[in-house]
């Protein structure tokens, strides 16, 4: 065979491997544009609302410590975060293969729900693209490679949905006077340094236990059974989100580093590993925008 013939060929892959790129670059963002209408479409009106530090009396004391200490009394509630994340995923069930990751999240505050677009580097050149998302009580996972070829596509209620929600929860801490007490978000003592959050969305109600530091922030957040994906089965497993390197952003002091970490029989297993790149919001007393 010449070596315009190889040349050729080498050409035509190349061709093909750019334009799949590009068609599964372009049909994954009519898909993540199409989960960000049914996000926004969820949402109820909401008016003006403020923190009002009267609102905490009888929650539990390292509960009204921390709102006291990474919040500012009168200040606007968010109602809606825009979050960009880089680091790394775990694609190992079993060992260490950890692959760099980039992600963009919306956040809606009022009804509690959120969709992360990530792209996960698996191979050079061979982008895995993800939508993990919460939205109206449903949960949604969709895996593709190069945004074209399936690798998982699931979305329900039930335990795929609590899952999705107690992400959200677990999260809250980048927007958090969503943990305020209210409809639907509950606090129960655990101790000095722990309590319990409840949070209902219409069918779908979790629980997970915070822990909070010296400084009164959290630091960790605990479910005791979230749904893990072995397979086609979503397996209820021991989960715990770690978060750290609080900074000030938008009058809030919040978490820009943060792991989340299966707790198996065997020990720990991380799988994700983040920092915010990027973090804005929309207030419940001024015009909100895309």
């Amino acid at each position: 065979m010449g070596w315009d013939i190889v040349a050729l060929i080498v050409l035509s892959i190349g061709i093909v491997y750019a334009a799949s790129l590009a068609f599964g670059a372009l049909r994954w963002n009519g898909k993540t544009q199409a989960l960000r209408s049914r996000l926004d479409a969820a949402r109820p009106p909401v008016g003006k609302r403020t923190v009002d530090f009267g609102d905490l009396d009888g929650l539990p004391a390292p509960v009204q410590r921390y709102f006291r200490t990474v919040l500012t009394d009168g200040q606007p509630v968010v109602t809606r975060a825009h979050v960009q994340h880089e680091g790394t995923f775990n694609m190992s069930e079993t060992g260490e293969q950890w692959k760099p990751f980039t992600s963009e999240q919306w956040v809606s505050t009022h009804r509690p729900g959120f969709v992360w677009n990530g792209r996960v580097a698996v191979l050079p050149g061979v982008p895995a693209r993800v939508h993990d998302a919460y939205i109206a009580g449903e949960g949604i996972l969709n895996v593709a490679l190069l945004g074209l070829v399936s690798i998982a596509d699931l979305r329900g209620k039930g335990e795929l949905a609590d899952g999705e929600l107690m992400r959200y929860l677990a999260e809250a801490s980048w927007y958090p006077t969503a943990l305020l007490p209210g409809p639907g978000n509950t606090w129960e003592a655990v101790d000095e340094r722990s309590a319990i959050a409840t949070l209902t969305d219409g069918d779908t109600d979790i629980t997970m236990q915070f822990a909070f530091d010296d400084q009164g922030l959290i630091e960790t957040v605990r479910a005791e059974a979230r749904g893990r994906t072995v397979g086609d089965e979503i397996v209820p497993t021991p989960w715990q989100g770690r978060f750290w390197n609080y900074e000030q952003r938008d009058g809030m002091l919040v978490p820009i580093d943060a792991e989340v970490a299966w707790l198996l029989p065997e020990g720990e297993k991380a799988y994700w590993r983040g920092h915010i790149t990027h973090l804005d919001y929309d207030r419940a007393s001024a015009g909100e925008t895309d």
